[in-house]
């Protein structure tokens, strides 16, 4: 079992084999035995609701995790456990609140800096692009600045701001990206996982941690700063998260390790959803001329921004459905995992029809797959893989739909990536009539590793007049 997981990762086709074992052994929830470890794997929404939230208490992260991430991640919300995870929540919960998420001045520049590099011939079709880098390019500068008040600039050729000398601001998001890989790599070992920590993976982590360590050096003298001006001035300052966080706590390396927690999950999360929608819309040019007329007739032609606003963008429908139906297709972490911290049970998943109460001894592991809870044909039709917004219409989903999962650790950031993804959706469309895929026929394999994201394609997009 062990090389067929390991064959169907490396082709990048993990979760469709996952699916097919499910499929072979005939049951939603199944145990496994791997290199002397028990564990179970189920894509049971029963199960999943019982792991995220009705048996939360029963349930944790498991010290692998954050042993596996800390080099990186440091103890940050993602990969901490009972109190310090309390902490971390309470602390990051109230930056995000609807005026932060808002705010889309920021994010029509990183459309900007895109757009240059989408650059249109005489027949107005832009050259042959590979979208993949660029889509984790914007997103990436996005996130930096929101979180830490510093745009990265990975999307220009060569900085032009007063950091220039101190980072190299393209190799910043290459580092990143390769630093996140080999965190990957080491969750892939378990409890083996000491056994990655080769010098890239180092090199990575110390490049990506002296650009957080310098944001928050400077987040640090700008909150003590307004302290002192506090009651002079009552001017409204830039909001970013960083300083936010430093009025709550003043340790430079929990600030440091959130910051890089939500960096991870932020960036990639949006990332994931801009590319396989990107990809989908080309696949299906009528849902593509849909949109965009939609798009054209709620927020108008390009040259119109102001009727572009977080809750303008909620209200297109079609454009919500679009974004759902690819969540529900390609979720940006198509598994997942927990591990009991007590001896406890899962509602279903033993006796001749798998509806008996399973025992969960402690410390067992329990995969969920999300990927194929989406693609079940019991909840969502004989067409559950295929990509139709329509869908969506009047559809109330339960805990058969988990893009950004669910119970008290459900995603903080969902309306950020939301909201991030359909602005920069709009733009586009406001700027092309027309998508097309080099090889129309074309699937991307998945690029799994901490999210899913496509394998890069081509595209060509066409300038509207």
């Amino acid at each position: 079992m062990f090389q067929r997981f390991k064959t169907a990762f490396d082709a990048g086709c993990f979760q469709e084999e996952m699916a097919k074992i499910f499929a072979e052994q005939g049951s939603r929830t199944v145990g496994l035995n791997m290199l002397g470890s028990n564990f179970y794997q189920t894509f049971e929404p029963k199960n999943i609701q019982a792991l995220l939230a009705t048996q939360f208490s029963d349930f944790g992260l498991g010290d692998l995790r954050r042993q596996a991430f800390y080099p990186m991640l440091g103890n940050g919300i993602f990969t901490a456990d009972g109190r310090a995870w309390g902490h971390s929540r309470a602390i990051i919960r109230p930056q995000f609140v609807r005026d932060q998420v808002a705010d889309l001045a920021h994010e029509e520049n990183h459309v900007q800096e895109l757009l240059q590099q989408l650059v249109t011939d005489q027949s107005g079709w832009t050259k042959r692009t590979n979208i993949t880098p660029l889509i984790f390019r914007l997103t990436f500068d996005s996130a930096t600045e929101f979180l830490f008040g510093t745009n990265a600039n990975s999307q220009r050729q060569a900085g032009n701001h007063s950091e220039a000398a101190l980072f190299e601001w393209k190799t910043l998001s290459a580092s990143f990206d390769s630093a996140k890989n080999h965190l990957c790599s080491r969750m892939q070992l378990a409890e083996f996982y000491w056994l990655h920590n080769p010098k890239e993976f180092r090199d990575n982590v110390q490049e990506v941690h002296r650009f957080a360590d310098y944001c928050v050096q400077n987040a640090l003298k700008r909150v003590e700063q307004l302290d002192q001006q506090s009651e002079k001035s009552s001017t409204k300052q830039n909001y970013t998260f960083l300083d936010e966080l430093a009025k709550v706590t003043k340790d430079p390396v929990e600030l440091r390790s959130q910051t890089m927690n939500l960096l991870l999950a932020g960036r990639d999360t949006t990332a994931s959803l801009l590319s396989w929608t990107i990809w989908l819309l080309a696949r299906h040019p009528a849902v593509f001329n849909r949109l965009r007329n939609q798009i054209l007739e709620d927020f108008g032609p390009y040259e119109q921004t102001e009727k572009i606003t977080f809750s303008s963008l909620k209200a297109c429908t079609y454009l919500q459905h679009v974004l759902n139906e690819v969540l529900r297709l390609y979720p940006p972490v198509p598994m997942n995992s927990r591990r009991a911290i007590r001896d406890t049970t899962l509602p279903l998943g033993v006796g001749p029809d798998g509806k008996s109460p399973l025992f969960v001894k402690k410390g067992v592991e329990v995969e969920y797959f999300v990927y194929v809870m989406h693609r079940e044909e019991e909840f969502w039709g004989k067409d559950a893989n295929e990509f139709n917004p329509d869908r969506w219409v009047d559809r109330k989903s339960g805990w058969e739909y988990l893009p950004f999962n669910g119970g008290p650790r459900i995603c903080l950031g969902q309306q950020f990536a939301l909201t991030e993804a359909g602005y920069v959706i709009t733009r586009l469309l406001q700027r092309f009539d027309q998508l097309k895929l080099e090889d129309e026929s074309f699937t991307p394999v998945h690029r799994l590793g901490l999210t899913d994201a496509p394998q890069e394609y081509i595209v060509y997009l066409h300038k509207s007049n």
